[in-house]
């Protein structure tokens, strides 16, 4: 569909976001099918895609660039989406959540509002960008396994670092109702294995109870938890204005007439940008070592407690001053200060040394459940958004 004679009642980039849906890249499967597709509409539009897959391979990182007029592809502004979803397992869904479908005004389907609305919207607006006389390049990329903890883009950032490929700033386009987030929080999430020793339950001095010392460390998880809630330190402009931590998975035993011999529990904390993150979790395994540890070998010598880091991103605190976030807020006409305890990869790339700042069509509270959407109004935003910024970006600007 060519923009220019799109209807403006119907955003243009509808049929490339309803392909996107009909893909199911929940995080446990695949999204070589979606990236294909989009690796092979850029090549059809004359950009070479550089693919970056996870260590199995099943998954893949896309980015491609878009030469400016001069044909320098170095510095310019990243356009960031992933393209992976959360799962759908016990959701009551209207309608098919991979059969995308528009219904008073809003588009349905997992993914349409986190964040396939914005990679569609990206990709509907490339003809336009094309036309254009660009003093820069607009980067294209696309992640797999963001919402396992950003653990897909890494891969990608690690291939433009040894390539030598650089960016002036960042546009992660998370569901923001096309508002300016400037900051959010880090995501530091772990599992920790709490081994003990079998007994037959009415032996209990001859085992070990692994869930019972899990549990005590759990709890003494709550209090730096409740310190933190208690004692700051406070950001007053987060929509949680604090350092959070809590344990969201946990199994353990065999059978209740069984001394526990091994207890698993998975936790995870966002911190503020300014708390130092690892911090935290020497707090956490300083206490598992040198308090609890002992008397569980003062019970039995197999007593041992393990900890694997599932995932970690760092946090985003943007500058005002940076050129990004200042064009961002000129486009947007956005002058508030927003900051979320969600994670996004916006603080990857920041890390990278890219200025990055989130603004994307549809609200979080629209995401990761039942019927997910994203209202037809905020794609047509996204799509003048896109449109002001590539004029921005133009010669004739």
């Amino acid at each position: 569909m060519d923009a220019r004679n799109a209807s403006p009642s119907t955003p243009i980039s509808l049929p490339w976001i309803e392909k996107l849906i009909q893909f199911d890249t929940t995080s446990f499967e695949s999204n070589l099918g979606l990236i294909e597709t989009v690796r092979d509409y850029l090549g059809q539009q004359g950009l070479t895609s550089m693919l970056s897959h996870e260590a199995t391979g099943k998954k893949a990182n896309l980015f491609a660039t878009l030469p400016a007029a001069d044909g320098s592809t170095q510095g310019g502004i990243v356009l960031s989406g992933h393209t992976d979803t959360v799962p759908v397992t016990g959701q009551a869904w209207d309608s098919g959540p991979f059969e995308p479908v528009v219904r008073d005004g809003k588009l349905f389907g997992r993914g349409a509002c986190d964040m396939k609305g914005f990679v569609g919207v990206a990709l509907s607006m490339l003809p336009e960008m094309k036309a254009a006389r660009l003093r820069e390049p607009i980067h294209f990329a696309f992640s797999c396994d963001e919402e396992l903890g950003c653990t897909g883009a890494p891969y990608m950032l690690a291939d433009l670092k040894a390539r030598g490929i650089r960016a002036n700033g960042c546009i992660v386009g998370e569901p923001t109702d096309m508002r300016v987030i400037v900051a959010h929080k880090g995501i530091n999430a772990y599992r920790c294995r709490v081994h003990g020793h079998a007994a037959h339950s009415s032996l209990t001095p001859q085992g070990l109870n692994a869930i019972e010392y899990a549990a005590r460390l759990i709890c003494f998880i709550r209090d730096q938890a409740d310190a933190f809630r208690r004692s700051g330190p406070f950001d007053d402009a987060f929509d949680v204005p604090f350092t959070t931590l809590q344990t969201g998975l946990i199994q353990g035993g065999i059978a209740l007439n069984t001394i526990p011999a091994d207890c698993e529990f998975s936790f995870e904390y966002r911190n503020l940008p300014g708390v130092d993150h690892g911090a935290i979790i020497e707090r956490i395994k300083d206490y598992a070592a040198n308090t609890l540890l002992p008397r569980m070998k003062g019970e039995h010598p197999a007593a041992a407690i393990e900890f694997e880091l599932l995932a970690i991103a760092p946090t985003l605190d943007a500058s005002e001053q940076a050129a990004i976030t200042q064009l961002v807020r000129a486009l947007t006409q956005d002058r508030g200060v927003r900051k979320v305890a969600y994670g996004t990869e916006a603080g990857l790339f920041a890390q990278m040394g890219v200025p990055s700042v989130i603004c994307g069509p549809g609200n979080i509270e629209q995401a990761h459940k039942a019927n997910e959407y994203v209202t037809l109004a905020q794609l047509g935003q996204c799509e003048s958004f896109l449109r002001k910024l590539i004029r921005s970006m133009s010669v004739a600007a």
